[in-house]
């Protein structure tokens, strides 16, 4: 089983204990999402002090408006690292409005940029930003992820461009129903699963801080929307996402 984002960085246990209970969960790889400059290279170091973790490197829209946002040739030299498998999280999120719409779409399209220049897949977050992000992802031609999949406005187009799509503890919670039927409506070969830790626990470990081992409960959640065998969706996830990151 994969994780396929987990912001270990963030979480407030070390990340060899968290990895460790993975492994102990069926959990065999992470991808540690690095959020800003300071946390990709954590993101980094995670990945190398531990088998089986990879990273996505990028600078998240809500830090669009300050310094961090001027520090792309930084992410770019951290891309290469043989780690490293995608950009992201990068995107738009007008909810939060954290940072000028402007200069998110700015970043974010610097960053569709490096991931092309670079041959890597994009890891989206996306927010109350739904016409925007597909008006912009329109010229980009590589490998999407839509990283905590919450915009069932978007699953028509994502269908049609062949995105994948990544669920989270969300679509677990008992009022997500709109979510689990989108699960239900991915083509087989582009669902992905993550925890997006320490956030979004599941709901059978609501209220607590979340971790890579608990995407075992975002699977069955899946795989009950789906009607399937949550064995048979555990080796179709991580399938889908060793093409996605292309890992080895």
């Amino acid at each position: 089983m994969i994780d396929t984002h987990a912001h270990l960085d963030a979480c407030a246990e070390p990340a060899d204990v968290l990895v460790e209970r993975a492994r102990e969960a069926g959990v065999a790889r992470i991808v540690a999402v690095g959020s800003g400059i300071e946390s990709c290279r954590a993101a980094l170091a995670i990945a190398e002090d531990e088998e089986g973790v990879f990273a996505a490197l990028g600078i998240h829209p809500h830090q669009a408006g300050g310094d961090e946002a001027d520090r792309l040739d930084e992410l770019s030299t951290l891309l290469g690292h043989p780690k490293a498998v995608a950009v992201g999280e990068t995107g738009l999120d007008f909810f939060r409005d954290y940072a000028p719409h402007d200069a998110q779409r700015r970043l974010f399209e610097r960053q569709l940029a490096l991931a092309a220049a670079l041959g890597k897949p994009v890891v989206i977050h996306c927010r109350a930003a739904e016409d925007e992000l597909e008006s912009t992802l329109s010229a980009f031609d590589g490998t999407v992820v839509l990283h905590c999949f919450s915009s069932p406005p978007l699953l028509d187009v994502a269908l049609q461009r062949g995105w994948y799509v990544s669920f989270a503890g969300n679509v677990t919670f008992p009022k997500a129903q709109e979510l689990r039927d989108a699960a239900a409506a991915v083509p087989a070969d582009r669902l992905l699963a993550e925890t997006d830790c320490p956030y979004l626990a599941p709901q059978p470990r609501r209220g607590q801080p979340n971790e890579p081992a608990n995407v075992v409960h975002t699977l069955a959640t899946l795989a009950d929307a789906r009607g399937v065998d949550p064995g048979e969706l555990e080796a179709l996830i991580d399938a889908n996402a060793r093409r996605a990151f292309a890992l080895p």
